[in-house]
This record gives structure tokens, sequence and C-alpha cells, in this order.
């Protein structure tokens, strides 16, 4: 203490003062649960260090370690929480100098998943009976896992056709007001009755969890690989471009910030863009000339002949009055 108040050194603060600090400023954060999961297991590598001593180096192998028991995707949310944890020391808190730099492994990019009707039946038919309702239920209203297992019989209007997400409940902090089609009516009165409060349950109590083992069961013996609960989002969204909404349409049903997020989540089948793709055949075969005049009818393919002179692309060209 008498270093800090007459040569005015900073006091020396350990990590579990800062994770304190932390959870004590960020009660309201949605994700705090998750973060004091990460916390337990950090616990083993810096319980009791102080800040200062924490470095880069020591950092990259907690994430090495991490890394060697899951993913590199998983290692970089436990990575990213130590450096928000060690700039908010440094910057707001001001307990260190500066916060180490935290590096992030690269992650492979997703691809974006969507059912196909065949692949949606499969899939429909291998659940189990209660999670077939609210599987479904995601499919027709794009709403998230959490979304769909906490919603209450309050949050619903069966004479108005809507539901609704308060804002402290949606990932982006703002109320979503869901319209109902028939498919999500009807699912919506198949579950009357059976709880007070919950809409979705299993044995007369609510649902807590989708990502079971009978949700990963179902998805073996329909086929599907590599699809997360979150992907039925996808699919609800690529349901909706390729029946032709609008994106600005399903930008405002989703509760995007922008359009790109709508292409993120969005996949075009091929089958939709058919119609598209037959258009640049039409313009080269196109002659703005009259009835009278030749016209070029393509008889080869365009792959280029060996022997060519620059420019030229192996086409025969027959010419005819027709």
């Amino acid at each position: 203490m008498w270093r800090v108040h007459r040569l005015g050194e900073k006091p020396s603060y350990r990590w579990e003062d800062a994770v304190v600090r932390w959870c004590s400023e960020k009660q309201d954060k949605k994700t705090i649960d998750e973060d004091i999961a990460k916390f337990r297991w950090l616990d083993q590598f810096l319980s009791g260090r102080r800040l200062i001593d924490i470095s880069r180096d020591y950092i990259a192998r907690i994430g090495e370690a991490k890394k060697s028991e899951s993913t590199a995707a998983t290692a970089n949310r436990y990575l990213a929480l130590v450096r928000s944890v060690l700039r908010r020391a440094a910057g707001m808190w001001e307990w260190i100098d500066r916060a180490p730099h935290v590096e992030l492994y690269r992650e492979p990019k997703r691809r974006v998943r969507w059912l196909t009707p065949e692949q949606r039946i499969a899939l429909i038919n291998t659940l189990p009976v209660h999670q077939r309702a609210y599987v479904e239920f995601a499919l027709e209203t794009g709403l998230r896992q959490s979304n769909v297992m906490r919603l209450e019989w309050s949050q619903v209007d069966m004479e108005r056709q809507a539901c609704w997400i308060f804002a402290d409940q949606a990932k982006g902090g703002r109320s979503i007001s869901v319209p109902l089609n028939r498919r999500a009516t009807a699912i919506l009165q198949e579950q009357q009755g059976k709880h007070p409060e919950r809409v979705f349950t299993y044995k007369g109590r609510p649902v807590k969890c989708a990502n079971t083992r009978a949700w990963h069961k179902a998805l073996k013996r329909a086929g599907l690989r590599s699809f997360r609960w979150h992907d039925l989002r996808h699919a609800w969204a690529s349901a909706h471009i390729m029946s032709g909404t609008s994106i600005t349409e399903l930008r405002e049903l989703g509760v995007w910030e922008d359009e790109a997020m709508v292409r993120c989540y969005a996949q075009l089948a091929p089958d939709c863009l058919r119609q598209a793709a037959e258009k640049p055949a039409t313009f080269w075969l196109r002659s703005d000339k009259s009835k009278n005049q030749n016209r070029l009818q393509v008889l080869d393919s365009v792959a280029p002949r060996p022997g060519l002179e620059p420019g030229t692309h192996g086409l025969t060209v027959r010419r005819s009055t027709d």
C-alpha cells in the first residue's frame, strides 16, 4: 500500500479479481452463464496468477490445451474471453499498463446448410414424437433453439395467429414479432392443454434442450451429416428464398440487421436459378437483324481446340437463311 500511495505504483491484481469484477459488471449479459463455465475451466491455468504475469506465450499454451481436447473454434471462444477480460483490465479498470496480444486460430468456413423437401420429410419421420413438434415449428418460423424451447403461452395469440419474442430473449436485443402460418398454428393447437406455461414439453415437463442424443440419432437415420440444430434456421430462410420471398421481406421476418446477413443464412437451390442460367444462351443466339438475314447456329461445344490461333474458341459455325 505504501508503494501504491507514495510511489504511484499500481496495485497487484490477480486473475480472480478480474473474474469477480467481470461477472459483477456483466450480469445482464445473455451468455454470462457460458462465461462462468469457461472461467471454471480456465481456473486450472490462471488461478492465483497476477494479471501482469499473464503473457502472450502463456495464453497460447492455454489455447493449445483447449484445442487438443475440442476444436479450434471452441478454443477461440475461450481465448476471446481471456482477451476481453485483459483488455478491460488494461482499459476501463486501469489495472495493468497493457493487455497482451491474443491470437485466435483460423476457423474453417461452414457451409450454408438447407433441406430439400425429401430431407425434411425424412428428418421429421425419424424424430421422436415429442421432438417433431418443435423441430417442425422451427422450420416454419425460423426461430432459434432457445426461443422455441422457452416459448410460453403468454407470448402466443392464437386469434391473431402470431407470437412474439421479448427483447431480452432475442439474440439481437430487439423484440421479434412472428407471424404464424397455417402449419405453425396447427402445431401450437396440438400442444394446448399439455402445460400451463410452456408450449413445448416432454412427459409434462418443459423441454430444456433440443440438442440431445435422440436428435443426433435422427440425423444419422435421415442421412444428414454435419447438420446442426441452428441449421434449421438456414433451412427456413432458404425455403423462403426458393419460394419467392424477397430479401427485404425475409430480412424483416428474420430480424436481421442488413441484407448481407440474409444472404449468409439463405441458400438458393440450383433449380431456382435454372431460368436465369438459360439467359446467356438466349443472348448469344439472339439476332437483332431481320428474319431474312443470316443467323448463327452453334454446332460444337465451346471447348478450345489445339492449334487454334489466339482469341479463337473452336466454334464450328454454319450460316443459314431460315
